[in-house]
């Protein structure tokens, strides 16, 4: 399993890194036996290094994620911005890029279809248009949408340039019956991940006309296990990632406020007492956080839980010193950051270490919009 794994389109932002915790051969084949002990600091020039390297040439291994590229591209500009280094990027030319990716409709009839017109992952899921000008294929996906209009904010670009009818008209065309969404018009998987999706979409365009958050909010609450995590569909297991999509969903919609744990329970859509003592026991003994009872400690997760806590008011239960010492030993000589201690590092667990160490209010890091996963004044438009 390649190190950010595929569903469909869209990077399974946090299934794939349970699922292979019980491979002895995954785990040979990135353990470094050679990696020196890990550094007691957080070594920023290294990661400078390590992004500015991926930023102009992607290594053959992501080959695979091909159809990902403006997913590893938010990792790389993000990344760089939570480092406060955007400026080693040429934002114009950025910017070019991500919006070449938006699928358009032929008229505004087309509107009223079941389309999406939302933004492509990669070139090569962007068919070109036909002699009559309308799309023969149009493979636009929420993940990738989000990740394309997380770089354009980064990178400071006014988000009113953007066909946002289009694309907030079309994207209701893909929330289900039951208020969740699917991640393209094609089909998918219908879970957490893209109800969150459709939120941070909404509340980045500040315009929820294209989700009915009601019905978004009664699925998210139907996927409460009776731990008081959330599993990323109703009835699955409670889910470290499913648990931070559907907690971000509700702040980014309304409906739970930072001081959830401080409200009567009773008066409460889910019970934060409960939900809290799930998040605080996945922390493990080594000092990170497991996605899910039983599995190991893994670097994104100290994003995944660590946001889930910071969200609803309980972040200072966290032992932050154990987290911070567990995420170094995940920390590469190399720069980056990798999924356990002594592995490779890769773009997908490097990100989502840059924002735990933000969370831990590493100085000289960009501070962390929980909700958006973004860097704060990113986030507010600044």
């Amino acid at each position: 399993m390649s190190e950010t794994d595929v569903h469909g389109e869209a990077v399974d932002w946090e299934s794939e890194d349970e699922d292979s915790d019980d491979s002895e051969e995954e785990e040979e084949e990135y353990t470094s036996p050679s990696q020196p002990p890990s550094s007691s600091n957080f070594d920023k020039d290294r990661h400078l290094v390590y992004l500015q390297m991926m930023y102009e040439l992607l290594p053959h291994h992501y080959q695979s994620q091909e159809i990902n590229r403006l997913t590893l591209a938010h990792f790389i500009i993000s990344g760089l911005h939570f480092l406060g280094a955007t400026d080693r990027v040429d934002k114009d030319v950025v910017a070019k890029w991500v919006l070449s990716f938006q699928a358009f409709p032929s008229n505004r009839a087309s509107l009223k279809e079941v389309e999406f017109y939302g933004f492509y992952g990669s070139r090569s899921s962007q068919f070109p248009i036909d002699e009559n000008g309308d799309l023969t294929h149009n493979n636009s996906h929420l993940a990738s949408t989000y990740c394309a209009l997380a770089i354009l904010k980064v990178i400071g670009h006014d988000l009113s340039t953007i066909d946002s009818e289009s694309l907030l008209l079309s994207m209701k065309n893909l929330q289900q019956d039951d208020g969740s969404f699917m991640p393209t018009h094609t089909g998918g998987e219908t879970d957490l991940r893209f109800v969150y999706c459709a939120a941070a979409i909404c509340d980045m365009l500040g315009d929820w006309s294209g989700m009915d958050k009601e019905k978004a909010k009664n699925y998210i609450l139907n996927c409460q296990s009776y731990d008081g995590g959330f599993g990323l569909i109703p009835g699955s297991e409670s889910h470290g990632g499913g648990t931070y999509c559907a907690i971000a969903s509700l702040r980014l919609m309304g409906f739970i406020g930072a001081d959830l744990l401080s409200n009567d329970s009773s008066s409460s859509i889910l019970d934060p007492s409960l939900l809290l003592n799930w998040s605080l026991q996945r922390q493990a003994s080594d000092g990170g956080f497991q996605g899910r009872t039983n599995k190991r400690s893994d670097t994104c997760y100290a994003f995944w839980i660590g946001a889930v806590l910071k969200l609803i008011g309980g972040d200072a239960f966290i032992d932050k010193i154990a987290l911070r010492q567990f995420l170094l030993s995940c920390q590469s000589k190399y720069g980056g950051f990798s999924k356990y201690p002594g592995a490779l590092p890769d773009l997908y667990h490097s990100y989502y270490g840059y924002t735990a160490f933000s969370f831990l209010e590493e100085p000289g890091l960009s501070p962390l919009c929980p909700e958006l996963g973004l860097p704060l004044l990113t986030a507010l438009g600044i």
